[in-house]
């Protein structure tokens, strides 16, 4: 249906409408008309939210989709626009997040999430009946964003040229934006709106005694506690309402118990509150607030009547652990551009203040800018919407950065061990599926897969329990479910059931009929949460480690240990649902997880479940046996008493990889003929072989040994003098010769320490008479001429310069020093000698 033109945006006068942005309406309107794309840079508070949607309304015949990162963004900014229009949400305004829906035939404005509207993208990727797109707030990076700008950018150029397309930005970094919308060397038009900020006072209160860096989750109590004195203070200091950055819900709920009997009411804000806790937040109360908010307030919203700010200058961010396959939130430093945001919410009514904790000179030391998700977070949904688009890997799309190789590498493996991607990483009817659930990968599976082994109905409870942001307290999965279905927070349950039943519709999920699985009740709630957990994330499944009631090892081959207190201790298996590893800490953290058995373990990780002849490397030999594992899990092991012969030859290379070449017995020989090749090849090139230990791993045959003594038998110079090519090998002793005879007769080894100098150390008495030194490897050898009592007196290369040129002078030192000895004026004819001269005869 398309919908009628006419005005939508309220006409000057209206109050809340008579906004910065308002100035720049027409000159959108031009660069989208021109254009058809274009990049509005505009701060928070100027109105860009609200007013450039039914701008756009009244200008364009079709609905307006307004996209917003978060889900409490996108029903504040509809609530808004619909009481600037003094109607309810629902008509010519409306909003669509997961799990909630208000908008009518007659929607003009519709403001979804970002992850909402690649679904419909990927569903419809005309957008029919869209007249523009608009994505505000691009500069948070979340991969929603990141993957929404792009798909839109190709429908325009492929399906939909008529599509408007306009990015909303609260920072001034707008020319790589400009550069992606408009393509082919013309960057899209940028459009500014610059804002009426009032003044805000800066107010540096660092805590006053020491405090740790936050690590993986954990938050020192002595910041903590230092912000809830700041709030305190703040609201002794100041007028006007007081707005709390915190990294998460677990810190506000501690901050929020540290106020309790302040002369104001303290309102949390976060992801996990209920929709209508959350609304609360944004409505100006009777009395003076304190408002406990995570990033999600740094410029999706607006709350009103704040006049002051208190930053404990924290941001929660994704992470990818790729070596150990763990994913988590951590807390880290915000940036100076999403602190600068945070302050200017005390500036948007009039002058305030901000209480920064942390001093001036840290500042100075934060980051920019916050990292985009794409180069931090684990890209496994990400990739599989690229592959369900047509573009592997975002080949061919317009990203704003591309990601990180190995991440995605990561992702495309764990997709076609999901059997969501085939080879070539293009998309399969199953990952599709995947898809259709509007969950993670890995958790859509476990509800598909695990719904015919424990039921829809249950498997969905343990996955939307996986999927929302709930506060769960503790580390006992079970117990947190049991809870929920006991209502014990009601906000929460009530988000939960919502989840579920969206997860049980047959068109969510493809998991077969509503009736698939066992009756409710057949199975315990320890084996069914274990076998939905185990099958989202089989390579976190763990079993104790001997002699221990907290530490595990889990499939993957990562070590895991559990909080102290816990009542998982000393469960033998663990389905392990979320887990971290701090730095600089080898083992991870158990944050979630479910007690089972071996049998149920064995059940969810049955691709990991493995009965074989293995032969390896292991604890420093080579070790053959008969090993039925979990992963890394060894479940038991029997010796092999005739190993394949390739196997062990293989796990003698890997063993010297692993340990190196001392593993060898290098003799005195070994170690000099590896020197003389080694000139050789520094001095002659190819085909003279590399004997650095990267080639010498590489190419030494040690396919004879079985065994570490074995390897330490072999004989290093046979070895060594295989490598040298047939028609080289009988000019091995005359390019690099071990000794060298001087003109007394001598035979003297040659130094070949350093592969670029071979050096002669010799007596300079013992080569008069030689007019030139010989050639090693290809260049003169470099002489260290010494004195009768084996001191330096002189180094060259050039031994006939040096009669010319240096002797003279060390002739003149040593005659003094050294009378009995012959030191004849012309060297280089003169007969060499080794000894002195008798005293009877005279001195030349």
């Amino acid at each position: 249906m398309t919908a009628t033109l006419g005005p939508v945006l309220p006409p000057p006068g209206r109050p809340g409408t008579d906004l910065p942005v308002r100035s720049a309406l027409p000159g959108l309107a031009g660069a989208l008309s021109s254009s058809g794309a274009a990049v509005l840079v505009a701060p928070p508070g100027t109105g860009k939210t609200t007013l450039v949607p039914l701008a756009l309304a009244g200008d364009l015949p079709g609905r307006v989709v307004v996209a917003e990162p978060r889900r409490v963004a996108a029903r504040a900014a509809a609530r808004r626009m619909a009481a600037l229009l003094g109607e309810p949400v629902g008509g010519r305004i409306g909003y669509s997040v997961r799990g909630e829906r208000r908008r009518s035939a007659g929607t003009r404005v519709e403001v979804v999430t970002t992850g909402l509207l690649v679904r419909r993208l990927q569903a419809d990727p005309e957008l029919a009946g869209v007249a523009a797109v608009v994505l505000d707030e691009c500069h948070e990076r979340h991969l929603d964003t990141d993957l929404a700008l792009a798909f839109c950018l190709d429908v325009r150029a492929a399906l939909r040229p008529d599509l408007r397309l306009l990015a909303m930005s609260a920072t001034a970094q707008a020319q790589r934006l400009a550069a992606l919308l408009g393509g082919a060397g013309r960057p899209a038009p940028v459009v500014e709106a610059t804002g009426a900020q009032h003044a805000v006072d800066v107010v540096w209160t660092p805590p006053p005694g020491p405090v740790d860096p936050p690590h993986g989750l954990r938050v020192d109590p002595r910041l903590l506690a230092h912000v809830a004195a700041t709030v305190r203070r703040a609201l002794a200091e100041r007028s006007g309402d007081v707005l709390v950055f915190l990294p998460g819900a677990g810190e506000i709920g501690t901050v929020a118990g540290s106020l309790h009997g302040v002369d104001a009411d303290v309102l949390p804000l976060h992801g996990r509150l209920p929709a209508r806790a959350q609304d609360a937040a944004l409505q100006p109360g009777p009395r003076r607030r304190v408002v406990l908010a995570t990033a999600l307030a740094e410029s999706s919203l607006t709350v009103p009547g704040v006049r002051v700010v208190v930053d404990a200058g924290l941001s929660r961010v994704p992470r990818a652990d790729l070596s150990r396959g763990l994913g988590s939130l951590v807390t880290v430093r915000a940036s100076r551009a999403s602190v600068t945001q945070r302050a200017g919410r005390a500036g948007r009514e009039g002058p305030g203040a901000v209480y920064r904790c942390w001093t001036a000179a840290e500042h100075d030391r934060l980051p920019a800018h916050e990292e985009p998700e794409v180069a931090t977070a684990d890209l496994t949904a990400f990739a599989l919407e690229l592959a369900c688009w047509g573009a592997p890997g975002g080949r061919g799309l317009g990203l704003l950065d591309a990601p990180p190789p190995a991440a995605l590498l990561v992702a495309v493996r764990t997709l076609q061990t999901l059997g969501a991607v085939d080879g070539d990483g293009r998309v399969t009817a199953r990952g599709r599926a995947l898809t259709a659930a509007g969950v993670h990968p890995r958790l859509a599976r476990a509800l598909l897969d695990g719904t015919p082994l424990v039921g829809r109905r249950r498997a969905a409870e343990v996955v939307a329990l996986l999927s929302a942001d709930l506060p769960v307290r503790g580390d006992d999965l079970v117990a947190a479910w049991r809870g929920l279905r006991a209502g014990t927070d009601r906000g929460a349950t009530a988000r939960w059931r919502d989840e579920v039943a969206r997860l049980e519709r047959p068109a969510g999920d493809g998991a077969g009929p509503p009736d698939a699985g066992p009756p409710d009740g057949t199975l315990p709630d320890d084996t069914v949460a274990g076998l939905v957990v185990g099958l989202a994330h089989p390579e976190r499944l763990a079993r104790r480690r001997p002699g221990g009631t907290a530490t595990y090892l889990m499939a993957a081959g990562t070590g895991a240990e559990l909080a102290p207190g816990t009542a998982l201790a000393g469960a033998p298996w663990l389905a392990v649902a979320v887990a971290d590893r701090s730095p600089g800490r080898r083992d991870a953290r158990i944050r979630s997880a479910v007690a089972i058995d071996e049998a149920t373990a064995l059940e969810a990780g049955g691709p990991l479940h493995t009965d074989g002849d293995e032969v390896s490397w292991r604890d420093g030999d080579v070790r053959s046996a008969r090993v039925e594992r979990l992963g890394a899990i060894v479940l038991a092991e029997r010796p092999l008493p005739d190993p394949d012969p390739a196997g062990v030859r293989a796990a003698v290379a890997e063993g010297l990889r692993q340990e190196g070449l001392g593993l060898l017995h290098w003799t005195p020989a070994g170690s000099r003929l590896r020197a003389r090749l080694a000139a050789a090849r520094d001095g002659l090139g190819e085909p003279w072989p590399a004997v650095d230990d990267e080639a010498l791993l590489a190419a030494i045959d040690v396919s004879g040994a079985r065994s570490r003594a074995e390897l330490a038998r072999l004989d290093v110079v046979a070895a060594l003098r295989a490598l040298v090519p047939w028609q080289l090998a009988g000019d091995l002793d005359a390019v690099v010769p071990d000794h060298v005879p001087v003109p007394t007769g001598s035979r003297i080894r040659v130094d070949y320490t350093d592969p670029a100098v071979p050096t002669l150390s010799v007596r300079v008495q013992e080569v008069f008479g030689w007019p030139q030194a010989p050639r090693v490897a290809g260049r003169p050898l470099r002489l260290q001429l010494l004195s009768p009592a084996q001191r330096v007196v002189a180094t060259t290369a050039d031994l006939a310069g040096f009669w010319v040129t240096g002797y003279p002078a060390v002739r003149s030192e040593l005659r003094g020093r050294y009378p009995r000895h012959p030191w004849p004026e012309d060297p280089a004819t003169a007969p060499a000698t080794k000894r002195a001269t008798s005293r009877s005869r005279p001195r030349p």
